[in-house]
Parts: C-alpha cells; structure tokens; sequence
C-alpha cells in the first residue's frame, strides 16, 4: 500500500514530533506487558494482574517476585529496532523531525539512532541503588539471582522505570510538552491513548497536521488530519523510504 499522503505531510514538516506506545515495539518482539497473565501464589491467596506486579508498593512488598516478573516480561536484551524505529531516526537525521516522545521503556528509539528522545516511563537500561544511587545496567539485573543488590553498600537496586502509584519525571514532561507544543505535526503511533496522564499530552498540540497510525481505533482518531490502522513499522517505513526516493530523485 502506498502512503503518498502522509509522505506529503512529512515532506512539507519542519518540526515533527512524534508520540508512541507498545504497538511501536511490537515488531521488535515486545509484546505489551498488559497481555501477560496474571500471577497466582498461594500466599497472595488471589491473581495479581500484570499492573500490581510493577506497582510501586508490589515492588516494596515483594521485591523477589516484583523482580521475576519484571525480568521476564518488561526486559527484552535481544530486541532489535525495526523499521518504525529507524523511521523516525532518519527523520530526525534529515532535520524535519524535532523528538520522540515514548511510552516504551525499551531504548530502541536510541538504538535506532534517535538523540532527542523523551521516555515518559523511563528505562530498563538505567538502574539505579536505592541508597547510595550507584548505576548499574541490564545486564546486571538479568544475572543477578533473585533481588539484585548493589555491589557497593547492598541495598536494593530499582529499575529506572516509572512503576504504577509512582508519578511521572517533571523534566521528562516539560520537555515532551515543550516539543508537542511547538510542533507542526504530531505522529501518534503504536498506542491506544489509554493510559494517562500520558496519553493527555496531545492535547497540547495546536499545529497543523495530525497523524495517528494504531492497529485498533482510538478515542482521538475522529481529531486525526489521517489515521491508518496498521501496523506502524510498515507504514512510516514505507512512507519514509518514498520521501527518501523522492529527494534522492530531485538531487539528481
């Protein structure tokens, strides 16, 4: 299928920002954590669903269960970017795309060679002593046995990802709200604007050209210049690739 529409939109923007959620990282093999089943032990007498297992207070409760489901569903160390991801890298290369602004805690848009990056709930790749604040990376979350502990003085050490009950990084916001204020298009993607408060973001957008590109319907789709309900990768892949062509073709 061809995008000849939203290759003129891209073509004609400056100052891109786009805005997404798990369906981004699904070609990548991240399936979205809410698709998981819940968890039945014995000694919680009941199923927990997939938001109180990273619940701020599941993870003060019971670290050693928090911590072997969040290894298990939340951190993918294989995943690779797919064409959604480098996408919006070579937009942002080609100077017309200004920030992404994710739900996924993945950091595949950094893989992919995106800079301007503003990830709402955090990452998998930061961690952090919940003491003395040393870093550490995945890797040492994945190999530790059990609950990891710092190295350094043996605490605890958490995820940087923003748990359910935990609220949002003020700067991480500011900046996001700051780039789709001052954005002449806005690409949402791969989301379905249910979580809050950061599906409310869009409403600060007042430019021109509203793209919004989910395999199911969402509540903004009636506000959309476009809408596609299809997979993301294939669509701003193939969109990006013909405005590529396109201007490789007038240089010539």
């Amino acid at each position: 299928m061809a995008y000849e529409a939203l290759t003129k939109i891209l073509r004609e923007s400056k100052r891109i920002v786009f805005f997404g959620g798990a369906g981004v990282s699904t070609a990548s093999g991240i399936p979205d954590f809410r698709s998981a089943q819940g968890l039945y032990q014995e000694k919680y007498r009941r199923t927990l669903s997939p938001e109180e297992m990273v619940s701020h207070s599941f993870f003060v409760r019971d670290p050693e269960d928090f911590f072997a489901f969040y290894k298990e569903k939340l951190v993918y160390p294989d995943a690779k970017p797919n064409a959604c991801h480098y996408a919006l890298a070579k937009l942002e290369a080609m100077g017309r795309l200004s920030a992404v602004v994710t739900q996924n805690i993945d950091g595949l848009h950094q893989a992919a060679g995106s800079r301007r990056v503003y990830e709402l709930h955090g990452s998998v790749l930061r961690n952090y002593c919940t003491r003395c604040h040393a870093f550490y990376g995945a890797d040492y979350i994945l190999q530790a046995e059990g609950v990891p502990c710092c190295s350094r003085c043996g605490a605890i050490v958490k995820p940087d990802v923003v748990l359910y009950e935990e609220g949002l990084d003020d700067e991480v916001i500011e900046g996001a709200v700051r780039a789709i204020q001052k954005a002449d298009t806005l690409i949402i993607g791969g989301t379905s604007l249910v979580v809050y408060p950061a599906a409310g973001l869009i409403y600060y957008f007042h430019g021109k050209h509203l793209v919004l590109i989910n395999k199911s319907e969402t509540e903004a789709d009636g506000m959309a210049e476009l809408v596609y309900h299809e997979d993301i990768a294939a669509v701003l892949g193939q969109a990006v690739a013909a405005m590529e062509a396109e201007e490789g073709a007038g240089s010539n």
